[in-house]
């Protein structure tokens, strides 16, 4: 076991060049205040340090919304004003650090208003019933209830979300006025549409669809129930939000 100042006093930390990107970047970013508390948690139970973009995030801030709140990056955590859970509390870590405890499926990393979700992959993806490599990014799509592989890792997938990428990622998902339905969501809240999006009366028109405001909880039990009973597979962990 690393200490936790041997995971986060190092030289060349991530979050200098980070932030240089949220400024930069080709989408709105708001960089939540962490809570030190599970901040602390989320990086010993990783044992990343902060010159990763995982330590990072856990380490320096409370997590990231991007795109008037489209997209949510976890990190340390700010539950308490509001915000976002830690990686901990997201992805259940012990309550004390634990050497033979792991992620096994892989680490839910983030979400988006629609319940879509994206994890790092585990060690053995094809035995959790995902696609791509270990320690690669996958996304569990809202639209076609099953995972998708993304060919990149954590760092690069977080730089992907600042490129402007989006707008194409997410094409025929978005209906006119989203920004301003996603930007009035609590960060506990995703969007239920009705048709549901992984059935063809969805995208006739998607503008004519019921959007409404959820608990993400429901958002994502909903989409796993379907996912369980219709197919393609029981799509496992999607995150405790």
């Amino acid at each position: 076991m690393r200490e936790i100042d041997e995971l986060t006093q190092v030289d060349d930390p991530a979050w200098p060049e980070l932030q240089e990107a949220f400024t930069a970047g080709a989408v709105p970013v708001r960089v939540l205040a962490a809570d030190p508390a599970e901040g602390r948690r989320s990086v010993l139970q990783m044992q990343v340090t902060a010159r990763s973009t995982l330590g990072a995030l856990a380490w320096n801030c409370g997590g990231l919304v991007l795109d008037d709140g489209w997209v949510r990056v976890f990190g340390g955590g700010s539950g308490a004003s509001g915000g976002l859970p830690s990686l901990a509390q997201v992805n259940r870590f012990p309550d004390v650090f634990d050497p033979d405890w792991f992620p096994e499926a892989g680490l839910v990393v983030g979400q988006d208003a629609l319940g879509g979700v994206f994890a790092l992959n585990g060690h053995d993806p094809a035995g959790s019933g995902r696609p791509g490599s270990p320690g690669r990014m996958t996304y569990f799509a809202p639209d076609t209830l099953a995972w998708e592989a993304m060919d990149m890792g954590h760092s690069s997938w977080v730089h992907w979300l600042l490129s402007g990428r989006l707008e194409t990622f997410y094409d025929g998902l978005r209906r006119p006025g989203w920004r301003a339905e996603a930007a009035a969501l609590d960060l506990s809240q995703g969007i239920s549409v009705f048709p549901f999006l992984w059935t063809e009366e969805a995208h006739a028109d998607l503008a004519a669809n019921s959007w409404r405001a959820v608990p993400m909880r429901e958002v994502l039990g909903v989409a796993a129930d379907f996912a369980r009973q219709l197919g393609p597979a029981d799509p496992g962990f999607l995150g405790d939000v």
